[in-house]
């Protein structure tokens, strides 16, 4: 079945409600690598109980719509399915423990052309269920449908935003991926075998288990305000591209280059980008 412009543009997500409490913004921050030191008291503030922040970027875990690209009458080869980018904008800090509401949407659609796939992109609103005039954050999903192009739709447009400044990095830092990194990040909803099982993932054509892009998504976080000495909750946006697979136990060498509150970077393995494009803004924390 071939793809369905029409319905993928007016897809309806509904409202998705979620709750979340302390032990689950904690395990996220484990999942992306905090804690690696024990007695550093800028980690602990996110991973105890009795002064507990939360992460902006675990927002990105929050009232997910799921698998939704498998409903049969949008047409997609959600198989062949990449997620290529993420984004987001934190507007206010999540607290500890709350009940949320996301509403989701498809912003756009683009054609590649035959054999180079379509491009989707899902924007995610996450709102206070309580408050509906708290906005925590937005977030945009880009989907690669490697699988869907060539069906006469416009081309993407032209993109050079996070492209690295021509002078050496401001910053240089090393995040080593725990090899049990991937196991911890999918208690924060992500359930996806590939990222647990060797059977999958080398039916997948890896050799193991990948690290979820996520998981690499919120270590960029981490590494920016580290390297340029920040608070956490001081992240204000955050978006990349996913331009490797990251292997649980791999070092991210990240380069960063910042302007005043806005910072560029990129992040290799060896000596392969695995995460490309980045841009961040940084601000007081509120």
């Amino acid at each position: 079945m071939a793809i369905a412009p029409e319905r993928l543009l007016s897809h309806e997500f509904g409202d998705i409600s979620q709750s979340y409490v302390e032990r689950d913004a904690i395990l996220y921050a484990l999942g992306v690598g905090l804690g690696t030191d024990p007695t550093n008291d800028n980690d602990l503030q996110y991973l105890l109980e009795d002064r507990l922040k939360v992460l902006p970027t675990m927002a990105v875990t929050l009232a997910s719509p799921g698998m939704w690209v498998r409903e049969p009458s949008l047409g997609i080869d959600w198989v062949r399915l990449v997620h290529s980018a993420q984004a987001a904008d934190f507007f206010a800090p999540l607290p500890p423990k709350a009940d949320i509401v996301g509403s989701a949407r498809v912003t756009s659609l683009h054609d590649r052309g035959a054999r180079r796939g379509a491009v989707v992109v899902v924007e995610r609103i996450i709102r206070d269920a309580r408050d509906a005039n708290l906005i925590y954050c937005a977030l945009r999903q880009t989907l690669l449908l490697r699988g869907d192009g060539g069906f006469g739709g416009e081309a993407p447009p032209e993109d050079n935003s996070g492209e690295p400044p021509s002078r050496d990095p401001d910053f240089r830092i090393a995040i080593a991926t725990s090899p049990r990194a991937a196991l911890i990040y999918r208690l924060s909803g992500d359930w996806n075998p590939l990222h647990a099982d060797p059977a999958v993932a080398r039916l997948a054509g890896f050799e193991r288990p990948i690290l979820h892009g996520l998981a690499s998504y919120g270590m960029a976080g981490l590494a920016i305000c580290r390297a340029v000495g920040v608070d956490l909750a001081q992240l204000r946006s955050l978006a990349l591209r996913f331009a490797h697979v990251v292997f649980p136990g791999d070092v991210l060498d990240f380069s960063i280059w910042r302007d005043d509150a806005d910072v560029t970077f990129e992040a290799r393995v060896s000596d392969k980008i695995v995460l490309s494009k980045g841009r961040a803004s940084i601000g007081e924390a509120k």
